[in-house]
């Protein structure tokens, strides 16, 4: 084994590895294997609002309209072409002569269908909250479909061209939540054919694909894995019995790089990290965090910059705001809450907490940020215990009202828009720790006009109300590191979506 190679191993903290080089074997028997660093809660869209989920289902599934990873430009997918009949109605002239992978013809009633399921509240879809601004669909014709909105929404074509893939009616009808789970059926370019829960699931080239916005792919067959630990996806990359791992700490990508053996590139993303903070009491009436006191000297001792220069690297930076500074409406000129343990410990005094308290928070990724972040708050006296857990999990219980602090990263769904992350938390929903009226009427004051300087407007107040209140404690943004073998093509786009129809070998 030569020095880089152990070098770089012992970097990662692994013990052993492959004894040589990696011999790649993807392009030889055709197959490209692909790690994913969290589960996949199931195949079925609408019941798993994860990372993972969504690009799993940008593979198996269609939308109407597609939105260009590099233009930003919205095009028809399913739907040929659209125009708004008013502002709360959009028709839809849909595509001819495709087919689910299944062999089902595609037509309006499984829009319809589709549409009418996922807005219906009693079906308890996870992704309900992005699919609630649509009220129903309309059959005109067995190719035209008017989709009826609950009200203006200026978010509403990205949506689509994201969160409301199209189901094979008679399919669905058939198997039920847990049938498109075990085998799911979509138009997309790649098609399911097996799947381990917990584990992994394969995919083929779809060849009832029709010539939509998305690549047809290149490469045959793809092996996705779930590996939640780094050292050991760096195992398997270095052995060759991976082709692509992402989303790995920046010093392990120094070290990738300098090693020659793989290409290697980071690049900067949407996603953002934060702790969502008890506001509103939902774990107990008493809990410390009704106050604001509390919250505030939260913020002020997570020495955030000194975590980003020690762990994250790679182009990450502090946010003053529950947004990415490159989304649309994301006002960053906020009170803030530099490092400062002294005044967090004056604060915890006045709100009669002398000598701090113990609390619980739920981790579900970067446990090292996570327990950076407990050594912090342990300085000042607040005793964490962190529940490690898997997203599908967490958000559960957080759905539930049981989890007092939660460190959660949000990529917005790859909207460079605020009304993709910050009205999730802030809305008045299941997951809204805040319950805050008045700054879940500011953003939706923001969500449902198109008017720019308005909605800057509402975004703006909600912004500042949510940092004086200390309602959440802004962290920082993510870079996203990509590796790959040299025997794979792939170009990393800024919305952090794996588009596995445009890979191919070189």
């Amino acid at each position: 084994m030569t020095h880089k190679w152990i070098g770089l191993i012992m970097s990662a903290g692994l013990i052993s590895v492959a004894a040589s080089a990696p011999a790649h074997a993807g392009k030889d028997d055709g197959v490209a294997r692909i790690v994913l660093n969290g589960e996949v809660g199931t195949l079925n869209y609408y019941f798993d609002s994860s990372r993972e989920g969504l690009i799993t289902g940008l593979q198996i599934y269609d939308g109407l309209v597609y939105r260009d990873p590099t233009s930003g430009e919205f095009k028809g997918d399913l739907a040929e072409s659209w125009s708004w009949r008013d502002d709360k109605t959009i028709e839809f002239k849909l595509r001819k002569g495709v087919k689910f992978s299944n062999g089902e013809a595609f037509d309006a009633d499984d829009v319809v269908f589709t549409i009418n399921y996922i807005v219906d509240p009693a079906n308890k879809i996870v992704l309900y909250d992005w699919v609630k601004w649509m009220k129903s669909a309309e059959k005109v014709d067995a190719y035209t479909v008017r989709l009826h909105l609950a009200q203006p929404y200026a978010m509403a074509m990205a949506a689509l061209s994201g969160f409301v893939p199209m189901y094979p009616k008679d399919y669905y009808e058939k198997v039920g939540v847990s049938g498109m789970a075990a085998m799911p059926v979509g138009t997309g370019p790649y098609k399911v054919t097996a799947v381990t829960p917990g584990s992994g699931y394969t995919l083929e080239q779809n060849p009832n694909y029709f010539d939509g916005p998305k690549a047809k792919p290149a490469i045959e067959k793809i092996e996705v894995r779930t590996i939640r630990d780094v050292n050991t996806q760096l195992a398997e990359l270095m052995s060759g019995n991976l082709d692509f791992m992402w989303q790995f700490p920046s010093d392990i990508a120094n070290n990738l790089a300098s090693t020659g053996e793989f290409n290697v590139t980071s690049k900067p993303g949407l996603r953002v990290g934060f702790l969502a903070l008890d506001a509103a009491g939902r774990t107990s009436e008493q809990s410390p965090l009704k106050d604001v006191r509390v919250r505030r000297a939260i913020n002020y001792a997570i020495d955030r910059k000194g975590i980003v220069e020690g762990l994250l690297q790679g182009g990450s930076e502090t946010i003053n705001s529950l947004c990415n500074p490159a989304q649309f409406g994301c006002d960053t000129n906020v009170q803030s809450y530099e490092y400062d343990p002294i005044k967090a410990k004056e604060l915890l005094k006045e709100a009669g907490y002398p000598d701090g308290f113990k609390t619980a928070m739920g981790v579900y990724r970067d446990r090292p940020l996570a327990e950076a972040i407990v050594s912090n708050l342990a300085s000042v006296g607040i005793g964490v215990s962190t529940e490690i857990l898997q997203y599908s999990a967490l958000t559960s219980k957080r759905i539930e009202g049981k989890m007092p602090i939660s460190f959660l990263t949000d990529g917005s769904s790859s909207i460079a828009d605020v009304a993709a992350i910050t009205p999730i938390y802030f809305g008045l929903s299941s997951q809204d720790y805040a319950q805050d009226k008045v700054v879940a009427g500011d953003l939706q004051a923001g969500g449902t006009t198109v008017d720019e300087g308005a909605r800057k407007a509402a975004y703006s107040r909600a912004f500042n109300r949510i940092a004086d209140q200390a309602y959440v404690v802004p962290l920082w943004s993510y870079t996203v590191s990509y590796a790959l073998s040299k025997d794979l093509k792939f170009e990393p786009t800024p919305d952090e979506l794996l588009r596995f129809f445009d890979m191919a070998w070189n």
